[in-house]
Formats: structure tokens, sequence, C-alpha cells
């Protein structure tokens, strides 16, 4: 047998092994999708997820088996002394999951590790000027590394819940960061369900983002967090945050944006109940 014909045969050996291994993944999963949480997790969840009350039967129920695969996916783990409770999971998980309401057999395949640190997070940041080191600080709610883990705040995740109208929830905000690097890397553009959806979403974002900066720079912004502004990618972190908390807002305001996360995400929060 040639050579050549040897490689094609291991290629396609490693390929079938790594689809019959995500199948069997897919399948394991499946069985924990069409379970509802047990009655003491679904109490931390309703304690730990606002949102939740106002979302349709159908809607909780499925938010309920999507929840429940993620807690049997995910690695949880506590940094800097903390130790890794239920409720902490459940408003992980829980928040996470309002990004996955109309997908079938997904749950972040291209992350599976959870770092919740107690507070703030302060990284240092060096930056060089030629010869000069310049040495500081960052602090962040939390961040998502490509195609590795998440990183979360719980002191954050906590402010985020008890405000469940201010457009703030970091939890929402880095996991829409996992849906945006599906597209090969983070830039705005997830994938979307059909390729006939990617000129309207390349227009609407694109003049949506561009009309935050300019409201930014003159202070007129209502809806969105500044910080949309910084790019394209936390411009679609941003806007989710504000689709799932402010949805009255964003469809009053920016009608067109709305519209857009709405047939993204499919499910209309407006409906949900009172946002402001």
């Amino acid at each position: 047998m040639s050579p050549l014909l040897v490689i094609i045969g291991i290629v396609l050996t490693a390929l079938i092994t790594v689809l019959l291994l995500r199948r069997a993944r897919v399948q394991h999963l499946q069985q924990f999708a069409d379970k509802p949480l047990e009655p003491e997790l679904l109490k931390l969840l309703r304690q730990h997820m606002p949102l939740y009350e106002r979302m349709p039967l159908d809607l909780q129920q499925r938010l309920q088996g999507l929840v429940n695969v993620f807690l049997n996916d995910k690695s949880f783990f506590g940094c800097s002394g903390l130790e890794i409770t239920d409720e902490m999971r459940l408003a992980v998980a829980g928040n996470a999951c309002l990004l996955l309401l109309n997908r079938d057999d997904h749950c972040f395949p291209g992350s599976h590790t959870i770092l919740l640190y107690p507070d703030t997070i302060v990284t240092p940041v060096v930056k060089y000027d030629g010869p000069i080191v310049h040495e500081s600080t960052s602090a962040r709610l939390g961040e998502s590394w490509h195609r590795g883990p998440v990183i979360l705040s719980w002191a954050d995740i906590l402010r985020g819940i008890n405000n469940p109208e201010d457009g703030h929830n970091v939890v929402i905000h880095e996991f829409a960061h996992k849906l945006d690097e599906e597209n090969v890397s983070m830039d705005g553009l997830p994938v979307l369900h059909e390729h006939a959806d990617y000129p309207e979403w390349a227009r609407v974002m694109s003049q949506e983002f561009a009309d935050l900066i300019k409201r930014v720079q003159h202070n007129r912004n209502k809806v969105l967090s500044g910080y949309g502004s910084t790019s394209p990618a936390e411009f679609f972190a941003v806007a989710s945050e504000a689709f799932f908390e402010k949805g009255k807002q964003m469809q009053n305001r920016l009608p067109k944006l709305y519209a857009l996360l709405e047939q993204y995400y499919g499910v209309d929060t407006v409906g949900w109940g009172s946002t402001t």
C-alpha cells in the first residue's frame, strides 16, 4: 500500500472516530435535556434567575432541560479560595442557557470549564513603548478565552441578578462571546441559521455599531452599555445583554437591532413581561 493511501486511511479513521465520539456525547447529554430539574435545583434557579419567572411555561421547561445538560457537561472551579456551590452553578447555567432556547443539541461545545472568582478579576497589563515598559492592572467582571474557559466574578454575577433590568449580565455577556467564536473568531458575527441571513446581519449590526459609537461620543446613549462601542465583538455581547434584560427599551429605541436579535435568539423577550 502506498504511503499516501496509508495517510488517507489514518485521517479518515481519525475523522470517523471524532464524529462517533461527538455523536455519543450528544446522545449522552440528550437524556438530561428531557428531564426537569430536581426540586431543590429548580428552587435555586428561581432564586438566582429573575428572568425565569417572566418566561412562558414552555420556555421554562426548555430552559430546565438545557440547564440539566449544562450542569452535566461543564466543570466549575473556584479560584482565590472560592468554594463552588449549587447556587453558583445554577446562576451561571440558567443565565447562559437563555442564549440557547432555540437551539437543538447545543451547549457551547467549544468550552467545558467555568472558573469563578469571588470578586472582580484584576489582571496585570504590560505594555511596551520601545525600551520603556509600562505596567498596570485591569479590572474585569469576566473573560471568555477563545476555545477555552469562561472566567466570571461571583460578586458581579450577583450584582446582575439583583438588578435584572439594567442591561448588565456578565454571564450573558461572556457566553455571547462563546456563540461569537463559533464562526472562527470573535468578531461580532456568530453562526447564523441560514446563509441568506448574513447580509442583513452585516448591514444592521454595522449601522447599529456605528450609531452606538456616535451616541457614546455625544453622551446620548440610553439602551446599550457604552462598552459595546469598543469593538464589534463587544457590541454583540452588550446587545445580547440588553436584548434579554431591556427588551422593551431596545424594541422602542433600536427596533432593527431588536428584530435582528429576536430572529437570531428565537425568542421575543418583550412578550415575557415588564421590562423597563
